[in-house]
């Protein structure tokens, strides 16, 4: 894996996304976010790494794309991509794609689980998860 960061848009599969996202037009930005989540989201075999990675970055675009969010969209690989406010049916499909790569047979989540900074990545899908679903503070509360 040539980039890796726990942040949303630190790694390969998310460089890939956010280079596809920026060669297309605006409009059509939404659709080829849904595309990644719908992917994720329902996957029933084994989720491989790049496609978790994808649709992290994918959730975090959509959380920070809603109106009145915190979410600090801050992508490296493209500082000034713009998505438009999604509907909140985005925000649902974002949950559940990110519930599936937390599943125990998604290789992003096992690679996390292997490594030292892998409490610290939860910590971070929680903080994504909690501003999708419109929580105040993530499951498990703060520290």
């Amino acid at each position: 894996m040539g980039t890796w960061d726990m942040g949303p848009f630190g790694n390969d599969g998310a460089a890939d996304l956010l280079d596809d996202l920026g060669a297309m037009p605006v409009e059509r930005r939404l659709g080829a976010i849904r595309g990644v989540l719908s992917t994720a989201a329902a996957e029933r075999d084994y989720l491989e790494a790049p496609e978790g990675q994808m649709a992290v970055a994918a959730a975090a675009l959509i959380a920070a794309a809603r109106a009145g969010s915190a979410f600090p969209a801050d992508p490296v690989y493209a500082p000034d991509l713009t998505v438009p406010e999604p509907p909140r049916r985005l925000a649902v499909l974002a949950v559940h794609a990110l519930d599936r790569v937390l599943a125990p047979d998604s290789e992003l989540a096992e690679l996390w689980d292997e490594s030292d900074g892998g409490q610290e990545w939860l910590a971070h899908l929680a903080r994504l998860r909690a501003e999708l679903t419109g929580d105040t503070e993530p499951a498990g509360g703060t520290d």
